[in-house]
């Protein structure tokens, strides 16, 4: 039923943003939920501004309410001002289209994109009256499930999680829905636990519930194993070919963190960069034909009135046609001056050709990412570009009339020495002289370097957190080697990454930590304002666990990890061979030219043979 609207009404003048929680934007669906026969929340563990930037959200409500038998709508994280104006007047958490409770919906359906929005889900879940443990809810709540690059290690939100939804969830999220609404129909006859047990045969579905984890007295994991009927690995579902764009979607009540039109013109990445997990997880290459690239971004200014697209991708320009669609859309929109943003760019594949086409209309910054300041560690982590791709292509940009350049940096990487935290001091050097013999004292640099967190399903996934003195001992190296007006550094502060890195390297033990540091007050801990890290200090404590043994020890080559029972497509033989690549200092070019065996063309070549027309990048 939907909430009191009144009392809605009076809280909404006591916040600090009332547009995050009003719902009603142009191109938003509302259905009549007489003539439906399953019903999602799509929940989005951090604020309106946030979760309306995300691409993957918006294309699964797309989705789901082309489907007539099916409705979507949405729900965000309220701000703690919302959270505790909801709690004094009794009101659970609501959907924005028809301001519904949560409990009235089959499923909600949570997106993970970062592990510091995890307390925000167990929020929520109290938010809505929903128990926080799966095992605890009763038949009558909704089915909880979760997707998004977090649930690809699954395991420290195992005890809160019906079921995680793995890999692409464009044909996925209809086929869960399509189950639990055949469940609906026949009386519900099967249970909860029978209707999970059905939906793990679900290929992409992974019930945690329905798997035993054994430790062994060292605390490593012995063994994970599924009950009857239960898959003992998991594979992640993929689309052959890319789903179609939202040609018409949701326009914010307020300014969103990116406020533009959004069109995803590629998925994967075949550059295999060792400490990148999207570039793992997301894998094989897609791309989406240029034609269909500017008929949807044609489609959505005419029906946004956006002066701006962003052409997604994990790497833009390494689209084969991006020259063309960039020149396409300059030639399109040159009275309009249409705002072209690449949020990803290649060092060795940036031309100067699309730096002074996108200067003809209108300049959104350039941002580029050696990740490492020497050629040595470069090569470690397989970033196959060379200190000359990057003065080169900085002359570039700032010969096309750019002022400022962002710069992104890791520090913790594995191998690495105080001598590689100099060379990007001194590689960010470079890039300003370079700057200022082009355009002169106004040249800025901006320089982020933030700590490596060795991710699951990566070559580094063996690898040990670094050490808290030494990665701040490095960032004040930098700091001080940089010092100009023109030169602006910004680092990762050190309790931020340890608590990802927990999360993200975790068990189902970790679980425990999330649920004590929530009911300790851990809310927004991706907002510096919000996060508190005694709490999660103390939390562990509580929990009995040992931080450092999750973050500061080497994993072994045959151990079982947390995350064994997820298959990504790509083979632990591949990964655990780009490790010993990495600390040999080899190289492994770009895979569209060779290909190096990791395990997609096993995986998927049906799904591959099954579409003619798919442009995947394999050879």
């Amino acid at each position: 039923m939907p909430i009191d609207s009144e009392i809605l009404e009076s809280l909404l003048n006591r916040v600090q943003k009332p547009g995050r929680y009003v719902g009603g934007e142009w191109n938003a669906i509302t259905k009549d939920w007489a003539n439906v026969e399953v019903s999602i929340a799509l929940a989005y563990p951090d604020v309106y501004e946030v979760g309306m930037s995300n691409l993957g959200l918006a294309i699964l409500y797309d989705i789901v309410n082309r489907q007539q038998a099916m409705v979507a709508e949405r729900v965000y994280a309220p701000w703690v001002d919302m959270e505790g104006a909801l709690r004094q007047a009794g009101l659970p958490l609501y959907s924005l289209e028809t301001r519904r409770h949560l409990v009235d919906f089959d499923v909600l359906g949570f997106t993970l994109q970062t592990e510091l929005t995890y307390t925000n889900v167990l929020n929520m879940l109290d938010l809505a009256l929903i128990p926080l443990r799966s095992a605890e809810r009763p038949e009558t709540m909704p089915l909880v499930i979760a997707g998004g690059s977090c649930a690809y290690n699954p395991e420290p939100m195992a005890r809160f999680i019906d079921l995680f939804a793995l890999g692409e969830g464009e044909e996925l999220v209809v086929d869960l829905l399509a189950a639990v609404s055949t469940w609906k129909r026949t009386g519900r006859r099967e249970g909860r636990h029978g209707l999970l047990k059905s939906m793990a045969q679900i290929p992409g579905v992974y019930v945690p519930s329905l798997y035993t984890v054994s430790y062994a007295s060292t605390g490593e994991i012995g063994r994970i194993s599924p009950e009857q009927g239960a898959p003992s690995r998991v594979r992640k579902r993929i689309m052959a070919t890319l789903a179609p764009t939202p040609r018409a979607p949701l326009l914010p009540n307020i300014s969103a963190i990116h406020d533009r039109a959004a069109v995803e013109i590629q998925r994967g990445c075949s550059r295999g960069c060792r400490f990148c997990q999207a570039g793992m997880i997301y894998r094989p290459i897609r791309e989406r034909p240029v034609g269909e690239v500017l008929e949807d971004v044609d489609a959505i200014i005419a029906n946004t009135g956006y002066d701006e697209v962003g052409l997604v991708s994990l790497s833009s320009s390494d689209h084969s046609g991006i020259s063309e669609i960039v020149r396409s859309l300059v030639e399109r929109y040159a009275e309009d001056r249409l705002a072209i943003s690449l949020p990803s760019l290649r060092l060795d594949s940036f031309s100067v050709e699309i730096a002074r086409l996108i200067k003809q209309q209108r300049k959104t910054g350039f941002t580029f990412a050696p990740e490492a300041g020497s050629q040595r560690l470069r090569d470690v982590i397989n970033k196959c570009v060379t200190e000359q791709d990057l003065l080169r292509t900085a002359e570039a940009a700032f010969e096309s009339g750019w002022d400022r350049i962002k710069l992104y940096f890791m520090l913790g990487l594995p191998t690495e020495t105080d001598e590689d935290a100099q060379e990007i001091a001194r590689l960010i050097r470079e890039v300003r002289d370079m700057g200022r013999r082009v355009r002169g004292k106004r040249v800025e640099i901006s320089a982020s370097v933030a700590t490596f967190v060795p991710k699951p399903h990566t070559p580094f996934q063996w690898q040990p957190l670094a050490q808290r003195e030494e990665v701040e001992a490095r960032q004040q190296l930098i700091v001080k080697a940089v010092q100009s007006a023109r030169i602006h550094v910004s680092y990762s502060d050190w309790e931020s990454t340890w608590l990802e890195a927990l999360l993200s390297r975790g068990d189902r033990r970790t679980g425990e930590v999330i649920e004590r540091a929530w009911r300790k007050g851990a809310r927004f801990d991706a907002w510096s304002e919000c996060f508190r890290p005694p709490v999660w200090y103390a939390a562990v404590e509580d929990a009995g666990l040992d931080a450092g043994w999750y973050l500061h020890r080497e994993r072994g080559q045959h151990e079982v990890l947390p995350w064994q029972a997820i298959d990504v497509g790509v083979s632990d033989a591949f990964l655990w061979n780009e490790y010993e690549r990495a600390l040999a200092g080899s190289l492994s070019p770009d895979c569209r030219e060779h290909c190096y065996d990791c395990g997609i063309l096993v995986a998927f070549g049906a799904e591959r043979d099954s579409f003619e027309s798919a442009i995947w990048g394999c050879p």
